[in-house]
């Protein structure tokens, strides 16, 4: 099968209520970066002396969002970085391929501006709980 184009990804900011905010100007998504835990259950008599493990607790680890700082537009996700309990957030893929809802909390906020290229910012977002995944284009 070919790869998909990513172009058209968008980034929405959820009210809690179900309706969402595009975040503008995004440039590059990354993540969730989830990760599991390993519980060793290795004892004396596990065979052949191999280690054993089952699975453990999950993290839904963290998304990037990299974008073409607007501090016009984007110094009001600051607002975000206040809030201790995580708020919706959802990434639609393009072409009503699907989108993924999570719920996380601002950890990051890293605007930069350097002398020979465009204002660029970073976002960075802890996912809480477990991201959902759905086909289709969001209601």
């Amino acid at each position: 099968m070919a790869g998909l184009n990513g172009f058209g990804v968008i980034a929405e900011l959820g009210d809690g209520a179900g309706a969402y905010t595009p975040i503008a100007n995004v440039t590059n998504v990354g993540g969730p970066e989830t990760e599991r835990e390993t519980v060793d259950v290795t004892a004396h008599d596990s065979p052949g002396g191999w280690q054993e493990f089952r699975g453990g607790l999950k993290n839904g680890g963290e998304v990037s969002l990299e974008l073409n700082y607007d501090p016009r537009e984007h110094d009001t996700l600051l607002a975000e970085y206040d809030q201790d309990d995580p708020r919706p957030w959802r990434i639609v893929w393009p072409n009503s391929i699907g989108y993924m809802t999570f719920g996380a909390i601002m950890t990051g906020f890293s605007p930069e501006a350097p002398t020979d290229d465009k204002l660029a910012c970073e976002v960075t977002l802890q996912v809480s709980g477990k991201p959902e995944t759905f086909e289709g284009a969001p209601a």
